[in-house]
């Protein structure tokens, strides 16, 4: 550690707190080259001694260590130092690790592995931060149904926990069964709505002719069969969150009366003469492409600007297949529980299969298989033979194709016998070339989503097309 280089430079210093002397010495190496002065601590007992003599610009602290906490201390540079921006590294990608790290007034909190360009980009933000005064973030719920360590969940986690203090409205778009509403319901319980109501309701299972008094409620005898007055969604949901599910089947007369009561917090109930006043957060959720519905005159542009204040995207399962074998052990156990049964287990050929199945039904398809193999599998371990019919890989794989890693092994050798010096060199440019050629397959050549498979920034992915080209 070289603390006196940090304290007597503090116009650009940066402390980073790592048991794991590797992610240490990169991120030094890094951050150092970028022209930051860097001091390297491995525990956090050592981070509390040195800020009795001073401060860092930005602290970066993994957030599991032996002894202190990166969390404990994280909340501890709140507390007494509020002014330095704190960026939490964590390899537990889940949703808890993520609210965990805004509750303790984190700037950001990096996921592991990380893009060196990501970190390096995240410092400059933060530094950038730095002169203004942080706001506490208020205590989360950390219990929540959503798990993955996904890439692109943890883009979702993050909207999530620097959503926690807000109140405006969100709008998640994504393929039905990706868990909307699981997203919205954790925006609700991390919210300063959490101890109000939480009122779901699914457009598109509602008749159209009953849906306006299903939102905004009636008066007794406004319509046949109004028998009393009931209060509507809108209503029940009153200082609390209304979850709008499947927006996009909302009709265009239903639309203009949404759009007023967003704008006026004001309604009347069907046949009332009363102005009902309401202070509701509305979630929506959506299926459909709302752009092109505006486009074709679908759905109203103003409405949709108004539900959508920020936005965020739900990947398919297909997209985030690496959380599979989480998800499917979290339903195993679950639907045991459920039934009071022994937990079945997935062999690694059953895993694979279903690793390579397209899921169109997505994290709910996945949900439901797992509880009718717990029904259905005879055996504590469940086999290939044991998954439903229609559960097989999207396309055929062979043999040669799965053992990628004794083809490798047999172009290296023949690589050095040949005299070869720089074999890992070339072999990690032609692995690279062949890695993102797929990825940018894989996404239509969409660069952001291809970065996003492969683990990297968008700049890292820039760097290596143009590596790939100049060689």
């Amino acid at each position: 550690m070289n603390l006196s280089e940090s304290i007597n430079n503090p116009e650009q210093s940066v402390w980073v707190v790592d048991d794991d002397s590797s992610i240490r010495w990169v991120l030094t190496r890094t951050l150092r080259a970028d022209g930051f002065q860097v001091s390297e601590f491995e525990d956090a007992e050592s981070v509390m001694t040195a800020l009795e003599e001073g401060k860092p610009d930005v602290l970066m602290t993994d957030i599991r260590m032996p002894g202190i906490s990166g969390l404990e201390l994280a909340t501890l540079l709140r507390d007494q130092h509020s002014e330095v921006p704190c960026i939490i590294m964590t390899a537990h990608t889940d949703l808890d690790s993520a609210l965990a790290s805004y509750k303790t007034g984190a700037f950001e909190y990096l996921p592991k592995p990380f893009d060196l360009d990501d970190a390096v980009r995240l410092v400059n933000r933060a530094m950038e931060a730095h002169s203004s005064e942080p706001e506490h973030a208020e205590d989360l719920d950390n219990n929540t149904e959503i798990i993955g360590e996904a890439p692109a969940m943890q883009e979702v986690f993050r909207a999530i926990g620097r959503l926690a203090k807000s109140n405006i409205n969100v709008m998640v778009c994504g393929q039905s069964g990706t868990g909307k509403e699981l997203v919205a319901n954790a925006l609700h319980q991390n919210s300063p709505r959490a101890k109000k109501p939480f009122i779901a309701i699914n457009i598109a299972a509602i008749p159209a002719e009953l849906l306006e008094s299903e939102l905004f409620g009636h008066e007794k005898g406004s319509f046949t069969g109004a028998q009393a007055q009931r209060q509507g969604r809108f209503e029940q949901a009153n200082g609390g969150t209304l979850f709008l599910d499947e927006i996009g089947e909302m009709s265009a007369d239903l639309q203009t009366r949404l759009l007023r009561v967003l704008s006026d917090k004001r309604f009347y109930r069907i046949g009332g003469r009363e102005l009902v006043s309401v202070d509701v957060r509305v979630l929506a959720a959506t299926n459909r492409d709302l752009e092109k519905q505006v486009e074709l005159g679908k759905f109203r542009e103003d409405l949709y600007h108004r539900l959508n204040v920020i936005r965020i995207d739900l990947p398919s399962l297909s997209e985030r297949i690496e959380d599979i074998p989480l998800l499917s052990q979290r339903f195993l156990r679950a639907s045991a529980d459920e039934l009071q049964v022994e937990m079945k287990q997935l062999s690694e050929e059953a895993l694979t299969i279903m690793m390579q199945y397209r899921w169109p039904g997505n994290v709910r398809q996945l949900e439901n298989i797992c509880r009718w193999l717990t029904v259905m599998a005879p055996a504590k371990i469940v086999s290939e033979e044991d998954l439903p019919k229609e559960i097989t890989p999207v396309d055929v794989v062979s043999a040669d194709d799965l053992d990628w890693q004794a083809a490798l092994a047999k172009t290296a050798r023949q690589k050095m016998q040949a005299g070869q010096q720089d074999v890992l060199t070339v072999m990690e440019k032609q692995f690279e070339a062949v890695l993102v050629k797929e990825a940018l397959k894989h996404t239509d050549d969409h660069r952001q989503n291809a970065a996003k498979v492969l683990g990297w920034g968008r700049n890292t992915l820039t760097r290596k097309l143009k590596d790939i080209a100049d060689s």
